[in-house]
């Protein structure tokens, strides 16, 4: 398939500016390991008082002793009632022994057995409190406050997600807390989206993994929708979820709603792109260098792009900096920013572009003819395309030629024919 990304001659629409044979080149995600749901031990303590009842005293008459006047032995009160309720306390209390110590350790607090699989269920706005609670009852960290040193030490109290987990008694708390941050692992369908995709085919698959309707799940696909929840999509345009549904494989228990699936997308993206790549500093970096005054949205716009143009990481980098070198009309393109790149075209015609296309289609996803960056990404670019992106190459070419076993990056138009033909 002839692609004729980011090779014209700035004004001409007549002639093709090179070749790509990639229609898709991400790799899907790998899917994430499910375990097999066991019962939940039992297990419920119970607290009994022990107090021993009082020793039952001897009874005393009152009668004082009666003295002998002739001198014999004076008798004393009898000593039976005394021995008798001595008998009796000690009869009590071995009758406690015997009937509050076997309860006291025995049935109800019997040792937990580790390693034995349990299932549970974060619900949606769980306290760290109500977290803890479920992971105790369960067996799973016994102690709370190791559950909360562990999320102290992962800095994770922000990055726990809902769902259904699976795991196993008595494990460490850090593996536990790292598998909250990660997200659900019971068993269940598996939604696999391979990076480079829209949010239409992401749709797609959301309908053949779960039976949701693709209608009902770009209906719910709204930025304005989510953006009270997730802040970086103030800046999204068209009220278009497009590029904010990360890739990656996801494990839902029984059928998610449209809702909960593009929560989960979002979620990662916050995890994984937002509050793991350093938007500002590239920001200042690409003014400082290029001169453009790009915001986080727009380098996600160029990421996806990017993803769609470059086979890998070097690559990717590399094709980041022609395109910057072009928006910020260098050489042949001085006056004239456009990307000049198929794959923007590719979003509105859904396959291979001909030279037709470039000069027929009046969109703005059309490059070719109009400046700068399209009003939305193209794609769901992966972490290596806006890691790419970030940081550019530092480089001055305005063109390449990439195919499966090829690349050729060129500075001037020449070189650019010269290199494929």
């Amino acid at each position: 398939m002839a692609d004729y990304s980011g090779s014209h001659r700035p004004g001409d629409t007549s002639r093709p500016a090179g070749k790509r044979f990639r229609t898709n080149g991400s790799a899907p995600a790998s899917s994430a390991s499910s375990r097999t749901a066991a019962p939940r031990p039992a297990g419920t303590r119970f607290s009994q008082n022990t107090s021993r009842p009082a020793s039952a005293q001897p009874s005393r008459t009152g009668v004082q002793p009666v003295y002998s006047r002739s001198g014999d032995s004076h008798k004393k009160g009898s000593p039976i009632p005394v021995i008798v309720g001595v008998l009796i306390a000690i009869a009590v209390v071995a009758g406690a022994a015997i009937f509050i110590f076997p309860r006291l350790f025995s049935g109800s607090d019997q040792t937990v057995e580790a390693g034995q699989q349990v299932t549970i269920t974060i619900p949606d706005g769980a306290s760290g409190d109500t977290i803890a609670s479920i992971l105790s009852e369960n067996h799973i960290i016994e102690d709370p406050s190791e559950y909360y040193a562990a999320v102290k030490k992962l800095n994770a109290e922000m990055s726990l997600k809902p769902g259904d987990y699976q795991f196993e008694t008595l494990q460490d708390p850090v593996e536990v807390v790292e598998q909250l941050v990660e997200g659900p692992n019971a068993s269940g369908a598996k939604l696999t989206v391979p990076e480079g995709r829209t949010v239409g085919q992401t749709a797609q698959l959301v309908e053949e993994t779960y039976g949701i309707s693709a209608d009902d799940f770009l209906a719910q696909a709204k930025a304005s929708a989510y953006v009270s929840d997730y802040p970086f999509l103030s800046e999204a345009a068209d009220d278009s979820l497009e590029g904010f549904l990360y890739p990656k494989t996801y494990t839902f228990s029984g059928t998610p709603t449209a809702d909960q699936i593009i929560r989960a997308m979002l979620d990662q993206y916050q995890t994984d792109v937002v509050d793991a790549l350093d938007f500002t500093a590239a920001r200042i970096a690409i003014n400082e260098r290029y001169g453009l005054d790009l915001s986080d949205y727009e380098l996600l716009v160029l990421a996806s792009v990017v993803e769609r143009e470059g086979l890998n990481a070097s690559q990717r980098a590399h094709v980041a900096s022609v395109f910057l070198n072009r928006m910020s009309g260098k050489g042949d393109f001085a006056g004239r920013p456009y990307l000049q790149s198929d794959a923007t075209l590719m979003y509105v015609t859904g396959g291979a572009v001909t030279a037709d296309d470039i000069q027929s289609i009046d969109s703005p996803y059309n490059s070719y003819k109009n400046a700068g960056l399209p009003p939305t990404p193209i794609c769901a670019p992966s972490v290596e395309a806006i890691q790419a992106t970030l940081n550019p190459t530092d480089s001055n070419d305005l063109y390449f030629y990439i195919t499966q076993d090829e690349e050729y990056f060129s500075e001037t138009y020449d070189e650019h024919m010269q290199s494929w033909e």
